[in-house]
């Protein structure tokens, strides 16, 4: 029996960052069902809750297994499916970026773009900035930037995890206008995009929103 036997289930709702690990779902190859939950009731069933306290989505259920956390979850799913090489090999090298951009990319740029969409950025003062994880925007930004700058994968010559949260940050960046339209950006995350499997989680995401 492989690792994965046990039934993937996935609590998601469409228009969140469970787009994400859809995509994910989809590069592994993986068999799973789906739970849409709608933002509100629905994510703060007490059913739910007991699930995922936080009453968020996404959640992935792995036979009894609870993940939660987008950036845990595609983490979680390249560990558990290795044929896909969707991490660097342990002990490589490469680990080192592995980890480094997941986890900044889960931390000070999701945190630094969620403040500046809800508009906390306006008045930061330097001491909010030197407390901050993230510094300033244009911290996250220049960062961003040199992390993409001439380079097709961000670990080595293999697509990762990494890239599917880097360019699903980017993606979203640019949708609400929360990032400049670097060259770099684009020239980076397009060719990504175009990879079967986000095509079809993209597709897939598109169709449960127009039944919404």
């Amino acid at each position: 029996m492989t690792p994965h036997a046990p039934a993937l289930h996935l609590f998601f709702h469409p228009h969140s960052r469970a787009a994400m690990v859809r995509w994910m779902l989809e590069e592994c190859g993986a068999r799973y069902a789906l739970t849409r939950l709608e933002f509100g009731a629905d994510m703060k069933s007490p059913g739910y809750l007991a699930l995922n306290p936080m009453g968020k989505v996404p959640t992935l259920l792995h036979g009894d297994t609870v993940i939660t956390e987008t950036a845990a979850i595609v983490a979680y799913l390249a560990e558990l499916f290795p044929e896909q090489q969707l991490a660097p090999a342990p002990g490589s090298a490469l680990r080192g970026s592995y980890y480094r951009w997941m986890f900044y990319l889960a931390g000070p740029a999701d945190a630094a773009l969620t403040a500046q969409h809800l508009g906390h950025l306006t008045d930061q003062t330097p001491e909010h900035a030197s407390m901050a994880g993230y510094g300033r925007l244009e911290d996250v930004v220049e960062t961003l930037r040199q992390a993409v700058a001439g380079r097709r994968y961000l670990c080595g010559d293999q697509f990762t995890a990494a890239d599917l949260l880097m360019v699903s940050y980017l993606r979203w960046g640019h949708t609400m206008k929360l990032l400049p339209p670097l060259p770099e950006f684009s020239a980076y995350s397009l060719p990504l995009l175009d990879r079967p499997a986000s095509l079809r989680a993209l597709a897939l995401n598109e169709a449960e929103l127009a039944t919404a």
